[in-house]
């Protein structure tokens, strides 16, 4: 145990606020603020505050399970770590490689995360890999390289936002997502800026706004689209910029055209007069900003969506130019870092497409491996979760809770369970581990070092606090184990600085360029933003000194100038009908986090967030007969969920609103659409079709 304070970061969202762990004399940690961090100076949500709840022995796993018949019981590491490799040997003997699943997460470490592509690839030889973080920010993602050849989160450093004059602010609640970050959005206003707030509910967030937007769910393209065409119409377009630094603007201008203000009024129920104040506050200053989150993306069209606002931004000239710009409000803790180095389906480290082939010469070279027997991209997230049992037979999971998270839940569980074998790596027994063949209990983020990204793109320094207690391992020993059990004795490093020393050599000379960055400089430094290439060897440059703010001289496109993508409204994938006439929609609470696989096990966030609700317009209550805290039943094409009403002036009459922390008869991803965006492959989570009953009168 250490008798002083370790600097670290909070182990939840993509802010990765600062905070020190500092040992207590009964054992364990309490967490200390560091003011010193630019983040968040200090301040800390509930989750952040009361995250060593979750480093207890009696809250997490201390040793192996393996199933012996309907029942996972303990077993040594051997016995688990033998039972896996010889059920993944089986397996690509009897079917193939491409039978052999592994499914990570956002919040791993880069460490982990490319470790995690390099096992499947090089060990397993499978090219059946993707994970949790397609179903956040993979959207945002796909648009912002359509238009900017390059994604990383924010383009700009957070301290940027209340300098600007006016942030768009979509699909976002940060309110209750990621607290620290509001105060960005005080000081703004302070300053004299001004915010618009998108979202169908009015949360607490958009009560802060200077103007609150409420369209239909799944209707943001069609709003962005007709804040573009009063931009044209009113002669607000920045000629000058368009020429100079973009191309394709005349196709998207025809297409925004299509959409004028009474059209997008009747779409979206926003009124034109509203529009138009949105369209003078955003244009008024000389420097304004765009942020969106899961709203906008989480759809069918999110990628068209993101494409749209982004289009808002380079008409005004409001993008690649000092305190301007879009921006994604990454959401996972390491949701940047790890969509970066390889666990996505079609990704190698670096941010290099997998089907390029001198990104596969380059990465198989520091692999030491041929670039012909690295496989090609395989499914999405959630393809490969619908594959399960049928093409893909066993499944490696990591970090990941889909039995709670992903679409069509009900549909995931019961191919999850179909699998010949299941083996999961996590901190707690959760609804998926709870289904495995073997559960290794790994370490947390206290109990261990390594890297994170947040999503400014800052790289950061996770240090090690705690010890791990007896009978837990790190997520790099059981890659290691598993290599040297299954052939591959070498390149599979336990030390985290060893493995990010090759992931720098892996990522030189990629977009996400993390060759200059080395755990001492971020020992030393508050994070370093990449690119942060390493100068050549035989330069006189001095090292790099990171990137905060892209764009400011080229966009990361072959000819410097950002593309203007056209696009145009279409329905959401599933629209209601005479039998499902409601709109659903689902998000976040404050005291709740993602699957609440960990936070659902703090009893003070439990207290103030203990279970699932409906929140419903009081007209719909009425149509219902249902009072505050009656039970009602939602139910979609897919299922049925049942939750108290929580009945608020804050929604839409048309639409209702479920938190997605809880599995069970409250779990609103029972109900939710696996429609996929044709490019990012992300499910359309933010909207479907439902209706909504008296609970003791509904029927699936």
């Amino acid at each position: 145990m250490r008798t002083t304070s370790t600097p670290t970061h909070c182990p939840y969202c993509a802010l990765q606020c600062g905070m020190a762990l500092s040992p207590l004399p009964t054992g364990g940690v309490e967490v200390v603020e560091r003011p010193d961090f630019p983040v968040n100076r200090g301040a800390l949500c509930g989750k952040g505050r009361t995250a060593p709840a979750v480093l207890a022995p009696g809250v997490r796993l201390t040793s192996p399970l393996v199933r012996s018949g309907d029942a996972l019981v303990p077993a040594s590491w051997e016995e688990a770590l033998d039972r896996i490799a010889g059920e993944l040997t089986r397996v690509r003997s009897s079917y193939g490689a491409d039978a052999l699943g592994v499914f990570g997460g956002g919040g791993l470490t880069n460490e982990k995360a490319y470790a995690l592509g390099k096992f499947a690839r090089v060990v397993l030889g499978t090219s059946q890999i993707d994970y949790n973080g397609r179903f956040c920010m993979s959207s945002a993602a796909a648009g912002g390289i359509k238009a900017f050849g390059l994604d990383r989160g924010l383009p700009f450093p957070m301290e940027d936002i209340p300098r600007t004059g006016c942030v768009i602010l979509v699909g976002s609640n940060p309110a209750e997502t990621m607290p620290p970050f509001l105060r960005f959005l005080h000081e703004l206003r302070e300053n004299g800026g001004t915010l618009i707030v998108v979202d169908p509910r009015r949360t607490k967030t958009a009560e802060q706004a200077d103007l609150h937007l409420a369209p239909r769910p799944g209707t943001d393209l069609a709003l962005a689209l007709g804040l573009l065409h009063l931009v044209v119409a009113e002669g607000r377009v920045d000629e000058e910029y368009v020429a100079e630094r973009t191309v394709g603007w005349e196709d998207a201008r025809a297409a925004a055209m299509a959409h004028w203000p009474e059209y997008v009024e009747r779409i979206t129920g926003v009124s034109v007069p509203q529009l138009r104040e949105a369209v003078r506050l955003f244009c008024a200053p000389e420097a304004a900003m765009v942020l969106t989150a899961r709203g906008p993306e989480q759809q069918s069209k999110g990628t068209d969506t993101v494409g749209a606002w982004i289009n808002l931004c380079l008409a005004t000239g409001r993008a690649g130019r000092p305190l301007s710009g879009y921006g994604c409000l990454t959401g996972q803790g390491n949701g940047q870092g790890g969509r970066e180095h390889g666990q996505k389906a079609d990704q190698l480290p670096g941010y290099r497409k997998l089907d390029d082939p001198a990104a596969r010469r380059h990465v198989a070279e520091v692999w030491g491996v041929d670039p012909d027997s690295l496989p090609g991209p395989g499914r999405s997230a959630y393809e490969l979760l619908d594959a399960l049992g049928t093409d893909v037979k066993s499944l490696l999971l990591m970090g990941s809770n889909p039995v709670v998270s992903a679409p069509r839940a009900a549909h995931v569980e019961e191919r999850l369970r179909s699998l010949e074998f299941l083996a999961v790596c996590d901190v707690v027994l959760s609804e998926t581990a709870a289904l495995a063949d073997v559960v290794l209990p790994v370490t947390q983020w206290a109990e261990e070092t390594g890297t994170t990204t947040n999503l400014e793109g800052r790289v950061l320094l996770r240090r090690q606090a705690l010890t791990p207690p007896d009978g837990v391992r790190s997520d790099l020993e059981v890659l290691h184990e598993l290599a040297d059990r299954l052939g591959v004795e070498k390149g599979f490093p336990t030390d985290p600085e060893e493995v990010f020393e090759e992931l720098r050599r892996a990522s030189a000379g990629g977009i996400a360029d993390y060759s200059g960055i080395t755990y001492r400089r971020l020992a030393e430094e508050e994070g370093v933003f990449w690119p942060c290439p390493t100068p050549a060897p035989v330069s006189a440059a001095p090292v790099h000194p990171g990137t905060p703010r892209l764009f400011l001289d080229r966009f990361a496109t072959p000819d410097g100038r950002a593309r203007f993508v056209p696009v145009s409204h279409r329905p959401s994938a599933e629209e209601p009908d005479d039998d499902y006439p409601v709109l659903l929609t689902t998000g976040r609470v404050v005291s709740q986090y993602q699957s609440g696989a960990q936070t659902r096990r703090v009893d003070e966030l439990n207290a103030a967030a203990p279970g699932p609700f409906v929140e419903l317009h009081p007209r719909l209550a009425a149509r219902l007969g249902a009072a505050e805290g009656d039970p009602v039943a939602v139910v979609s094409r897919r299922g049925r969920a049942v939750a108290p009403a929580r009945i608020t002036t804050g929604i839409r009459p048309d639409t209702v609103f479920m938190p997605f922390h809880w599995p069970g008869e409250g779990r609103a991803n029972t109900l939710t659409n696996p429609a996929l965006d044709p490019t990012s492959r992300m499910p359309e989570f933010k909207v479907c079709a439902v209706r909504v009953e008296r609970a003791e009168n509904a029927s699936a």
